[in-house]
């Protein structure tokens, strides 16, 4: 059966190898067992995610009562929800696309795993409880746990055969070198309160989103897109990947120095040539698209969430590169962060693993697509509130209008989490 897809494997599919097949013949019995292992560690980490997620649902309940919600919120739902699921998803797809056994014990990734949570944790309780020194040490803890897991990749990647789709791992790669150097000035930002507070912020917020979070977006679409729509890769897909990601590497570095020196040339030059890169990369999920349109919920969100980032990108650059100072420009970056992170970020992460969990939780076809049509029910109401919710609140709206569009997001949010609570919790025969 297809890594990705709970359908069978087609000769016109191009999708990445089984994720719990070795290269060579295993002895018997070892395949199903190393299955099951598989489907277990899933239910253990895919628990991580929505606890995040869920702690977001408490928090917008809770928000007039907590004066740093804000940060709380978007560290919830950056730091806590979506670097584990990059963590957890990127070892998963890494192994599965350059034909590396599977690891028989976990024990390395729960170690990872788990500095990777206690770092985080500490991190959302010196942010919101004013012990920035408690948030330091859990980022020395996030970055610690960042590096084990950037140098498990390259291992992978030096002991695989040659494979195609080694870009893929570049990507996450490249994400998590761009995450090493947000990870420090966002503490940095914790402990002191400087004259260039402005241009750290800047340069924390897009690199981490731009860098971590889009680049692995856009490294693993180039197999993850088809597999969702079950049709073959765009022929020129690879060699797309290949080209998008030095574009959207050279742009974010220049990005980077040009927020931090301020000099908008270059921060205008870097954002163009990231753009570039991004609409590079998606060329091919776009013709992917075309032949085969999006059909479920899993990949209508992950439609609706790369229209978002294009509407992200240009509000962006709209708001960042006319400001006369870094102070101007943070107080616009506001109307960037709710396309970028509930549209975008939100809908990516919440549609891939709509995707994904039913598949690796094993038990054979007929529970697979038990859990997805379970993951997938509302699937078109939810999907229209949600995107419907975030343009009225992206656009000027009286106090209750904006109140009422977030309690709508926050619904859309439920109606996932419990079903995928329910697939997660369910003991398998």
């Amino acid at each position: 059966m297809d890594l990705l897809s709970p359908t069978p494997r087609t000769p016109d599919a191009d999708p990445p190898p089984d994720a719990g097949r070795a290269p060579s013949s295993p002895a018997a019995g070892a395949a199903p067992a190393r299955a099951a292992g598989r489907s277990a560690w899933h239910r253990r980490a895919g628990l991580l995610p929505l606890g995040y997620l869920a702690g977001l649902v408490g928090l917008g309940l809770a928000h007039p009562f907590l004066p740093t919600w804000r940060w709380l919120a978007i560290h919830l739902l950056l730091l806590g929800a979506v670097t584990n699921a990059i963590v957890i998803w990127s070892a998963h797809f890494s192994t599965a696309l350059l034909r590396t056994p599977p690891p028989g014990r976990r024990r390395g990734e729960a170690l990872r795993l788990a500095a990777l949570n206690v770092g985080v944790l500490a991190v959302l309780t010196g942010g919101a409880g004013d012990r920035p020194w408690l948030g330091v040490s859990g980022a020395a803890l996030v970055f610690a746990a960042l590096v084990w897991h950037l140098a498990w990749l390259a291992g992978q990647l030096r002991r695989a055969l040659p494979s195609r789709f080694r870009v893929t791992v570049h990507y996450y790669l490249v994400a998590g070198l761009a995450l090493l150097t947000g990870v420090p000035v966002g503490a940095g930002m914790l402990v002191s309160d400087g004259t260039h507070q402005a241009r750290l912020l800047l340069f924390h917020a897009h690199v981490n989103l731009l860098g971590w979070i889009t680049l692995t977006v856009l490294g693993t679409l180039l197999t993850f897109w088809p597999t969702m729509l079950r049709i073959r890769m765009a022929d020129t897909a690879v060699r797309d990947a290949v080209r998008a990601l030095p574009l959207a590497t050279i742009g974010l570095v220049l990005l980077g120095v040009g927020l931090l020196t301020w000099w908008r040339v270059v921060t205008a030059v870097g954002l163009a040539l990231f753009v570039l890169g991004v609409l590079v990369a998606v060329r091919p999920a776009v013709a992917v698209a075309r032949a085969r349109p999006p059909y479920a919920f899993a990949s209508w969100s992950l439609a609706a969430a790369a229209g978002w980032l294009l509407v992200a990108l240009a509000v962006d650059a709209a708001t960042l590169l006319p400001a006369a100072d870094p102070t101007t420009a943070v107080d616009r970056f506001g109307v960037v962060l709710v396309p970028l992170l509930v549209g975008f970020v939100g809908q990516v992460l919440i549609g891939s693993l709509s995707h994904l969990l039913p598949v690796v939780l094993g038990g054979g076809p007929a529970p697979a697509r038990a859990r997805a049509a379970l993951l997938d029910r509302h699937g078109a109401q939810r999907v229209a509130m949600t995107n419907a919710a975030l343009v009225v609140f992206a656009l000027p709206s009286p106090p209750y209008v904006r109140i009422t569009t977030s309690l709508l997001i926050l619904a859309a949010l439920v109606q996932f989490l419990v079903p995928a609570a329910r697939v997660l919790l369910t003991t398998r025969r």
